[in-house]
């Protein structure tokens, strides 16, 4: 399967929604076998020490069917600010 686009919701710490989207992770759309792993490293601004970020990646099998794959939410937390879990 090929991963095509990527989806992104980021929510700061007061609530405000960013949206960002567009074809493959820093500027690859990386193929998988059964088995394989993909890892990469990206960044967001973010306007405040923390946030939360969830969304999806759309693959497409090797008939041509595509879907979508969800991305749990995760915390994004600068390490130079102490953590406040709300």
């Amino acid at each position: 399967m090929q991963l095509l686009r990527r989806k992104w919701r980021i929510t700061d710490a007061f609530g405000r929604v960013q949206e960002v989207q567009g074809a493959g992770v820093v500027g690859e759309q990386p193929v998988l076998q059964p088995g394989d792993s993909y890892e990469y490293t990206s960044g967001t601004p973010l306007p405040t020490p923390s946030g939360i970020m969830v969304g999806t990646y759309q693959m497409e099998g090797e008939g041509g069917e595509r879907f979508d794959i969800g991305i749990p939410a995760f915390s994004l937390d600068s390490p130079y600010e102490t953590v406040r879990l709300n």
